[in-house]
């Protein structure tokens, strides 16, 4: 089973609070209440992605955390190897050649190089953004379709000039 840790999917449900509220500094104990989560568990996270560069600690009184970038502009892919290590489904694509000992035998490497690249090309295909207001339009979707107004009363509803096979 693929599945990625407790940890990782709390960062996500951290990070996509934060993301919706971008104007302020948060603290363990606030995204603790806000979350559900419990405040050590959240100290923790808030910790190693400040480390990775997902978020900026400010000290003081009124200190806490922020997102370091937009987040339009952070990936599922960066919470991820922030919090799991980088994306790797199997062990010689996580440590790479001779770390396995059939490595010169195995004739499923190069397929399972290609899944891995689609799955971490997937999780950087997705940004924060898009996870904390999946309601909202993708900008680089809205910027590719064409606007298509609704047909007023006794119109006929609109066509496309798409083939149909």
């Amino acid at each position: 089973m693929i599945r990625l840790s407790r940890l990782t999917d709390y960062g996500v449900v951290l990070t996509s609070y934060m993301a919706g509220n971008t104007d302020r500094c948060h603290n363990a104990f606030d995204l603790a209440a806000a979350t559900g989560l419990p405040a050590p568990t959240v100290s923790k996270i808030l910790a190693t992605l400040t480390r990775a560069g997902l978020l900026i600690s400010h000290r003081g009184a009124k200190g806490g955390y922020q997102l370091a970038r937009n987040p339009e502009e952070i990936s599922a892919a960066d919470i991820v190897s922030a919090l799991d290590g980088p994306v790797a489904l199997t062990l010689c694509i996580e440590h790479g050649d001779g770390a396995c000992d059939v490595e010169t035998l195995c004739p499923s490497r190069q397929s399972w190089r290609r899944i891995n690249d689609a799955v971490r090309r997937a999780l950087e295909g997705v940004s924060l953004a898009d996870m904390a207001f999946p309601s909202l339009p993708r900008a680089a979707e809205s910027a590719t379709e064409p606007a298509v107004e609704p047909p007023k009363d006794g119109d006929a509803p609109p066509t496309t000039n798409r083939a149909v096979n």
